[in-house]
Parts: C-alpha cells; sequence; structure tokens
C-alpha cells in the first residue's frame, strides 16, 4: 500500500492537471463523435454472432424507438431500467408467460451486449457503462423435466402417425432423444457432417460451439437415406421437406402444435423438444454419472456449468458412445465394453419408418 504522504502528493498533482479519478477510468477514445442509437445499432447487428442477433435485434429495435437521436453515452441507468420495466409490463401474454421476466432480462442483455460493443470500439469508459449498473430479473425455475418412459412413447407414436411428413417427425424426434441437442444443433447438420465410420455427427449449438455426438447405426442410416431421397447437398442443411426445401424452426412449431392438439397433457404442459433434452440427460446422469451427463450435453468445456470438479472429471467420448448404446440398446464402434442394461426409450416407435 502506498504511503499517506504518496498519495497525497498524488492527488495535488492530480488537481494541478484539472484530472479527476474519474478520468483515469474512463477509457474513451478523446475527441472522438459518440454515435446516437440509430446510428451504432446497426454496427453492433453486424459485429454479432447470427444467434445474437436473433435474440437481441427486437430489443436493440426498441432502444431505437425510444432514443434514436440521443448519442449512445447520454442514457443513465435509471433509464435502462425503465425501459425495462415498461418491456416487462407489455410483453406479449403467451400461455407460458411467466410474468414477462423473459423479456426483461432479454433487454438487459441484449443492452449489456450492446454497450460492451461500445466500450470494446471506445465510445465510452468501462465504468461509464449504464447496462452493467442495472440488475437482471431473478429468473424463475424452468418447468421442463423428465418425460416418463409411456409418455415419450405416446409422443413418439402420435407424430409418427400423423401429420403430412411423419417420416420427418419421426427423425427430428429421434435425434433429439439421442443426442440431447439443441434445435440448432440438428437445423445446422449437414451431410458432410457426418462420420459415417465412427457413427459420429459433428453438432454446431449455443454459443458457436462445435462438438462430436455418437449416434447408433441405425440414426446413421436413416439420416443417410433421409439425405439421399430428398437430395440434400453435402455442405447444406441435411433436413429437407419432400420437396427438397430445407428444414427450419417452423416445422418444430408444426410439429409439437399438432401433437399438443392430439395429447391434451403435452398441450397443458407445452411439451417442446427441449423436453426430449431433459429426458435423456436425466436417464445419462441416473445411469452412468454426472461426467457423462455434463459432456452428453455439450457442457464439458464450461466449468461454470458445474462446479471446479467438472474440471477434472471430463468424460471421454467413449463414455459418451457407451452412454447412447445403452440409452438405445444398439452397439457403438466407440462404445466401452459392459454397456449397462438399456432403458426402453420406446425405441420400436422410432425405428421403421423408412424401411
Amino acid at each position: 500500500m502506498a504511503k499517506p504522504e504518496v498519495v497525497q502528493a498524488a492527488r495535488t498533482l492530480l488537481q494541478q492537471m484539472g484530472i479527476t479519478p474519474a478520468d483515469l477510468l474512463n477509457t474513451a477514445v478523446p475527441g472522438r463523435s459518440t454515435p446516437t442509437f440509430a446510428e451504432y445499432v446497426p454496427i453492433v447487428a453486424a459485429a454479432v454472432a447470427p444467434g445474437s442477433q436473433r435474440m437481441y435485434g427486437t430489443y436493440w429495435a426498441k432502444a431505437v424507438e425510444r432514443w434514436a437521436d440521443r448519442h449512445i453515452d447520454e442514457v443513465i441507468p435509471s433509464e435502462i431500467e425503465v425501459a425495462m420495466r415498461e418491456i416487462q409490463a407489455n410483453a406479449l401474454r403467451r400461455r407460458n408467460n411467466r410474468g414477462g421476466r423473459s423479456a426483461a432480462e432479454h433487454f438487459i442483455s441484449a443492452m449489456r451486449c450492446f454497450y460492451k460493443r461500445a466500450v470494446a470500439d471506445g465510445y465510452i469508459g468501462e465504468s461509464d457503462n449504464p447496462a452493467r449498473k442495472v440488475s437482471k430479473p431473478a429468473r424463475h425455475a424452468s418447468t421442463r423435466s423428465a418425460l416418463a418412459d409411456d409418455r415419450l412413447a405416446e409422443l413418439t407414436a402420435t407424430a409418427g402417425t400423423s401429420g403430412n411428413d411423419p417420416e420427418l417427425d419421426t427423425l427430428i424426434l429421434r435425434f433429439h432423444i439421442e443426442t440431447a441437442c439443441r434445435r440448432g444443433g440438428l437445423l445446422g447438420l449437414r451431410p458432410m457432417d457426418l462420420d459415417v465410420e465412427q457413427c459420429l455427427v459433428l453438432l454446431r449449438e449455443k454459443g458457436e460451439t462445435f462438438r462430436w455426438q455418437p449416434i447408433s447405426p441405425t440414426l446413421m442410416a436413416f439420416l443417410r437415406q433421409h439425405a439421399q431421397e430428398r437430395g440434400s447437398p453435402q455442405n447444406e442443411t441435411l433436413l429437407r421437406y419432400r420437396n427438397g426445401k430445407p428444414v427450419g424452426r417452423r416445422r418444430y412449431d408444426y410439429l409439437f402444435t399438432r401433437v399438443g392438439e392430439l395429447l391434451p397433457w403435452a398441450r397443458t404442459q407445452m411439451i417442446s423438444a427441449h423436453w426430449l433434452r431433459h429426458t435423456t440427460l436425466t436417464w445419462v446422469e441416473r445411469v452412468y454419472g454426472y461426467a457423462v451427463a455434463l459432456a452428453y450435453a455439450g457442457h464439458a468445456e464450461t466449468p461454470n456449468d458445474a462446479g471446479t470438479t467438472a474440471r477434472y472429471v471430463k468424460a471421454t467420448l467413449q463414455e459418451v458412445a457407451t452412454a447412447m448404446a445403452g440409452l438405445t440398446g444398439e452397439p457403438h464402434p466407440l462404445a466401452l465394453p459392459d454397456t449397462l442394461a438399456v432403458l426402453n426409450f420406446a425405441s420400436d416407435a422410432l425405428v421403421g419408418e423408412y424401411d
């Protein structure tokens, strides 16, 4: 610690120079013109990843509506909080609405992303970032959980015997049950991402992450047959409609809305593809342990999701393949010997659609 006389001398010198402690913390580039919201939002939107554009674009547009001609360094934390409260109060009231907290949380995340760019570009100093001074609303615990075997069987049977393309819907469900991936993982899958020899698929998911995930030989055969029959280009989306057009997120809306109309419990609980992720990961954790479930989920490279211990108990690809083999009851070239007993995931309802 500096001596009191040294600190006092420094303060005196700063006063003589007309410099305040805040000036020392401010890293903004001097003499640089600060843009308005209308000017800077397009720059930030172009710089972030596509996922961030989709997530935050709506909220940046709201900021432009509110502060279009104001410079980005003129908005104070209280104004951001007022905007957050209004967005929360006016959030669209869907069936799964939880008081608009999600909209409020996303708005603050969008503003933090926005101002993080402003700091990096030298328009404001880190200490002047107003978004960091506004707390996010506390997040409610998720209502999703693992589905029981009979419910999963009912879900897959209903999807495979209704709709305008049951083969496609069955393939979507099986892929999510086997891999526990997010929607983006399947929608981004390309034929060139299939390692047929080792029964692996390359998933590109949240946060621009990449990981190899084991799948069963049966699912690999279905994916290859689907790509061949529907003309999927090697470097483009694998999932296709019968007319050859790529499948997007709307297919999930159609699939689970239709299932909800036929299964009242699915509609009431608002079942989605993410419930399948909960189902598979819960079973993997119970049977093969936390480290394998962490890797199965694609969380193994982010220790904060599991605590410090996760850094030392990272599961191998072979262990993940063993868990997948136990899940499906099919051998896998990377699976370890002595696979544990198989849990019935209604695989009969998922096999044979392409026969």
